[in-house]
């Protein structure tokens, strides 16, 4: 890399790049003399690399900023066309609905305020018709309320830009900025407070009681008047203008041009309601608001940062996440040394765990999450694996309130987590748990941490991990992992007809005989004998047997004797019992069910239907609540029907780019045939219609074949078409039977409406039919020796309502185009329990008549 682009990635940085100083000023002035000199050489690389600097390590916009300045005074062309990139940045970024690139930007601009850049008020205006925007957005009569998520971000954006030239427009153009926030306390004042407590981590709200009352918007607003009212003083954002102002005051100003926002889509027509929902969806996945405060840590932990200090470690901690994401050790260096004089390890633990858990789903997977926390440990062994074992400790204690899919989330992350550490954690903290019932919350979450480090490792390897707390091994999963029913004892020598059956299927199987060879055999010898139960039985056993060494054994199985299960299985209830054979061979190994399962949807021997159909079976019902088994097989399944939906989307998006192509294609080559045709040539000394025959015959093959070539397109295009229409009709037969599954085994378990109106209310029979369970304290070591204050059926309940919420969450972009059939068929019967739709109503932020 050149030295240039070194010294300017470098910048603020300790390390050889600039010597022994660590001094804003002096690496300033060092990156300054180089940049200087290679603007004469090479501007037009240092633009585009100097902007792509400011916008993806945003912390160093202040740094940045004030080298622009300097860059200013001498060169004020070249900044002129800084300014310019960045407004076009800026409009494109508005444009798409870029959300960082909008805040960033402004952020930036903001910055160059301060080094005497850009014009105060051409900032303002800007600031201002964000602001209108918003408050359109949100009018009853002239907008589109349901577009709201946009309209909050805009005023994020404004706000959140205040820290970094607050004070500068303060003291330039005060009336301007009162006025600016006055705006946004009126638009405040007309706009629905956001209820979101279906993204909240906690269904109590002890955690979150500081933001009970104000939302995001309204607690940052709060933040940045409690700024204002403190001299815009804060000690997050560094301020190395100022060690130039004598010199920046110098510069030359360049005004921004007026800006247009995107204008959201028109409110439905004819008032529907599911229209109306979509629409606020639609906005709150563009615009998502980007963290959710956890609050795990006592507030003495962080008693020296203020407030506003809080907002902007969190901006820069999620801008490095963001824009680092493909580095993570860059990521997690920069996490470790952010521009602020105060420690943030509690803080940083907090925002991390909050994008682990973040609902409806993080920006990205728990895998990056786990990396960059595991990197973080080793980069400050001193600091933060301590913290990280707080947090983990805070998030068990409250872990019956924790969210279901943040719980599920959980559980994969510190599972991961632990396997990077050598599984090393002091579980006699948390053996108590087995003097807890099954349901427990704290009892499943430990179960299900080690059934899935076994996943990770070996059995016998988490068994010695946890031998400081012996007896968790009850929790463990069973060592044993077949269940083979027709298996030979030693000494025995009689056969039974199964295990004869059996046998003879094996002895084909080694002959390597076709599925079609097989499935004769089967249906002449064995079906009519033993009938449709034993034959499938025996059948599933023996080539799940065969298929049980490893991962490869069972897919080629499936691939080799797929067809098998198919003839066998051809419609959804045979298809459940044969679910219901792969789960008992499984019973002992919940990853290889899993996995066998998953496999067999892929090669389509079951449907998703016959999913749903088998996880509601009485036999998983019970199971809801003190295992995660049956939930990951429907998660799975689930996710698998949507992957294809979102697979034949792409498909056709691309096709469609392909037909345009290839239409413009054949036309041109139509055009130049007919040109063609039309010109006269001489042809032996006389005049004649048409270039020459070579030309003629090769102009006339060019536009045959683009015209099969755009044919071809149009066909595929016709064939995905067809298909995703089929899989989207299919869909909604799929939703329909998921909620109608949910509906029937909570109406069943479920207390009286009259008696529970809520969750809480759940907890509340729970414990006074449960008084026996009071908490006893071990005199020994001071932990809970046995509580549940939930009894196992309101467990259940409390469960299966967590899990409703967390389906219907997780998949509301493909739930939204089937809410009226949803709504009419399922949601508004007069049988349909309160609670019920509560869980929908929190999942989709939507209320349900």
């Amino acid at each position: 890399m050149s030295n240039w682009k070194t010294l300017l990635l470098r910048i603020g940085e300790k390390g050889p790049e600039y010597g022994t100083s660590s001094d804003y000023k002096d690496h300033i002035e060092t990156c300054f003399g180089v940049i200087r000199r290679e603007i004469e050489r090479s501007g037009d690389q240092v633009l585009p690399f100097l902007l792509q600097c400011a916008e993806q390590l945003p912390h160093k916009i202040p740094l940045y900023g004030t080298l622009i300045g300097l860059l200013n005074l001498e060169n004020e062309d070249f900044v002129r066309r800084m300014v310019e990139s960045v407004q076009v940045d800026f409009q494109d970024a508005l444009d798409s609905g870029n959300c960082n690139s909008i805040r960033i930007l402004l952020r930036f601009m903001t910055s160059l305020l301060c080094s005497k850049v850009i014009q105060p008020a051409s900032l303002i205006v800007v600031f201002e018709t964000l602001l209108s925007s918003a408050a359109t957005t949100v009018d009853e009569e002239k907008g589109n309320p349901s577009w709201q998520p946009q309209a909050d971000f805009y005023v994020i954006c404004i706000l959140s830009s205040l820290p970094w030239g607050g004070s500068e427009l303060a003291e330039q153009v005060p009336d301007e900025i009162e006025r600016v926030l006055v705006g946004i306390q009126a638009y405040l004042s007309i706009r629905k407070n956001s209820s979101t407590s279906g993204l909240n981590f906690f269904h109590n709200g002890e955690f979150e009681s500081s933001l009970v009352e104000k939302d995001f918007v309204e607690d940052l607003l709060d933040r940045i008047q409690s700024l204002a009212s403190n001299g815009w003083k804060l000690d997050s954002v560094p301020r190395p203008h100022l060690s130039f102002e004598a010199q920046l005051v110098a510069g030359k100003f360049h005004e921004l041009r007026p800006i247009k926002c995107m204008e959201q889509p028109s409110p439905p027509s004819d008032h529907s309601r599911a229209y109306s929902g979509k629409q606020k969806h639609d906005a709150l996945t563009r615009y998502p608001q980007r963290i959710r405060r956890l609050n795990i840590f006592p507030a003495n932990k962080m008693e020296d940062v203020q407030p506003i200090d809080r907002f902007v470690v969190e901006e820069y901690l999620l801008d490095v996440l963001f824009y680092l994401n493909g580095c993570r050790k860059e990521c997690a260096s920069y996490m470790a040394n952010l521009p602020v004089p105060f420690r943030y390890e509690y803080l940083m633990a907090e925002t991390l765990f909050s994008q682990v858990l973040l609902l409806p789903q993080p920006p990205f997977k728990t895998l990056y999450y786990t990396l960059v926390i595991m990197d973080l440990c080793k980069a400050l062994p001193g600091a933060f694996p301590a913290v990280v074992a707080g947090a983990v400790r805070a998030l068990f204690e409250k872990i019956s309130d924790l969210d279901m899919e943040s719980r599920t989330r959980l559980i994969l992350w510190f599972s991961h987590h632990l396997s990077n550490f050598q599984f090393i954690w002091p579980w006699e903290e948390w053996a108590y748990v087995l003097d807890l019932p099954k349901w427990a919350p704290k009892r499943v979450f430990v179960q299900e941490v080690l059934q899935r480090e076994v996943r990770l490792s070996y059995w016998d390897k988490i068994k010695q991990s946890i031998e400081n707390a012996s007896a968790l091994e009850e929790l463990l999963p069973a060592k044993a992992g077949q269940n083979f029913m027709y298996s030979l004892e030693e000494g025995s020598k009689e056969k039974t007809e199964e295990q004869k059956f059996s046998a003879e299927l094996s002895k084909k199987v080694k002959e390597k005989q076709t599925a079609r060879d097989m499935m004769v055999w089967i249906d002449e010898m064995i079906y009519p004998v033993h009938g449709f139960e034993v034959t499938l039985s025996v059948v599933v056993q023996t080539l799940l047997d065969i298929g049980s060494k490893s991962f490869t054994h069972l897919v080629t199985v499936l691939e080799r004797y797929g067809q098998v299960f198919a003839k066998l299985c051809p419609d959804s209830d045979k298809q459940v019992m044969l679910l219901s054979q792969v789960s008992t061979y499984w019973k002992n190994n919940v990853q290889m069910t899993a996995v066998a399962i998953d496999r067999m949807m892929g090669y389509r021997l079951v449907s998703n239907q016959a999913i749903v159909r088998w996880v509601f079976s009485p036999e998983n019902v019970d199971q809801f609540h003190v295992s995660d088994q049956p939930w990951e097989i429907l998660r799975n399944a689930l996710n698998k029907t949507y992957n294809r939906i979102s697979d034949l989307r792409k498909e056709i998006l691309n096709i469609t780019k392909n037909v345009l192509v290839a239409e413009k294609a054949s036309a041109n080559a139509r055009v130049e045939l007919e040109a063609a045709e039309s010109k006269l040539s001489l042809v032996e000394g006389e005049p004649v219609l048409g270039d020459n025959p070579a030309k003629m015959k090769r102009l006339k093959s060019t536009v045959e074949k683009t015209g099969e070539a755009e044919l071809s397109l149009r066909e595929s295009l016709e064939a995905k078409e067809a298909l995703l229409n089929r899989a989207l009709s299919e869909t909604e037969v799929l939703l329909l039977l998921l909620f109608r599954s949910f509906l029937s085994v909570l109406k069943e378990r479920l207390p009286d409406s009259t008696k529970v109106r809520s969750v809480q209310d759940l907890k509340s029979i729970g414990a006074e039919d449960d008084k026996s369970s009071v908490m006893e304290v071990d005199s020994e070591n001071g932990n809970p020796k046995k509580s549940c204050e939930v009894g196992e059926r309101e467990q259940w309940s409390i469960s299966t309502l967590g899990c409703l919420t967390a389906f219907t969450r997780q998949y509301a972009s493909e739930i939204w185009p089937h809410m009226e059939k949803l709504e009419s068929e399922v949601f508004c019967g007069e049988d349909v329990h309160p609670l019920f739709l509560q869980a929908i109503s929190s999942a989709l932020q939507f209320p349900l008549q």
